[in-house]
């Protein structure tokens, strides 16, 4: 799918994130010379097209005061994970699930959630209260807790795109 060059612009933009503010389209647009109706016009025409897929939010945990963070890794029998999978994405503990592949002998784990708090302790009788509610402290899991911070960001597009002006 062709790309315009003003279109890209606007991508290129737009992946650096919108600004917390009252007219969020209208900002961005002043750093690509686009009104607010066009950001809103030609980002609609994007997503129809399929080039860009969804708008995300990447919340910044640690400065809303989130010092702790587990991704809890599970081992759930294969032909209970995508319903169990479900009920735990839906928790409201819950920031992030999904499925992956198993990788024997070392790594016998295929579900994995995210779940983020203001300390450990939290974190922990959370996980607990989400294995009791939901009926899973039976299955084999493991909270691992994040040691380090790094910079999460949207992705990047450069010129390479084709541009069809």
């Amino acid at each position: 799918m062709d790309v315009t060059a003003r279109e890209l612009d606007l991508i290129n933009a737009l992946a650096s994130g919108l600004d917390l503010c009252d007219a969020p389209y209208a900002q961005l647009g002043l750093a690509v010379g686009m009104d607010e109706v066009e950001v809103i016009e030609r980002l609609t025409e994007l997503r129809r097209r399929g080039i860009v897929r969804r708008l995300g939010i990447i919340v910044r945990h640690h400065e809303l005061g989130y010092r702790a963070n587990a991704m809890v890794v599970w081992d759930i029998p294969d032909s209970e994970v995508a319903e169990i999978g479900r009920r735990l994405g839906q928790c409201p503990e819950v920031t992030l699930c999904y499925r992956r592949p198993r990788r024997l002998p070392d790594w016998p784990y295929n579900l994995f959630t995210m779940v983020h708090g203001k300390d450990r302790q939290t974190v922990e009788t959370a996980i607990a209260a989400i294995a009791e509610r939901e009926g899973v402290a039976q299955h084999p899991h493991q909270p691992l807790f994040s040691l380090r911070r790094f910079k999460q960001c949207g992705a990047r597009y450069g010129r390479r795109l084709a541009a069809a002006e």
